[in-house]
């Protein structure tokens, strides 16, 4: 069965409210195991068994949160070959801007040389029924992806 890793950094109830309809949105797709890791103890050994990942974060002062950064810190050289071509999708939350935490996410993950298999997630405000039916979506066609 394929693993979809979903990593996160989930701080506050308007991200948990997200995460939780992504955990809606993989099981809506079964056959699935879904693996979900907060950010700072998500390691190369996880992204190494996953055969995709879903990325989610706060937008912090234009910019990812630095749990999502450490994780990409983490495993960039253990994972750089070992995962070329991984399929990945993102959400980011932000009070009013998420673009320069979706231009991070994207140059990191260029550089690691996956493929992003589903348009990012932003969203900013409190989420609301549309949004968490987006980050459904999102989810379950990550999840299809595999």
């Amino acid at each position: 069965m394929p693993r979809l890793l979903v990593v996160h950094h989930t701080p506050s109830p308007n991200l948990q409210a997200v995460l939780e309809a992504v955990r809606e949105g993989v099981a809506m797709v079964g056959e699935v195991d879904l693996d979900v890791r907060p950010a700072l103890s998500a390691g190369p050994a996880d992204l190494l068994a996953a055969d995709g990942v879903l990325l989610g974060t706060p937008a912090n002062i234009g910019y990812m949160s630095g749990a999502l950064k450490h994780f990409f810190d983490t495993v960039y050289y253990p994972c750089l070959d070992a995962t070329v071509g991984l399929p990945f999708g993102v959400y980011v939350h932000g009070g009013d801007d998420t673009a320069g935490a979706l231009r991070a996410i994207a140059t990191i993950t260029g550089a690691l040389r996956w493929k992003q298999v589903a348009a990012p997630l932003s969203l900013t405000g409190a989420p609301s029924t549309e949004d968490l039916e987006a980050a459904r979506e999102l989810a379950a066609t990550v999840a299809v992806s595999l």
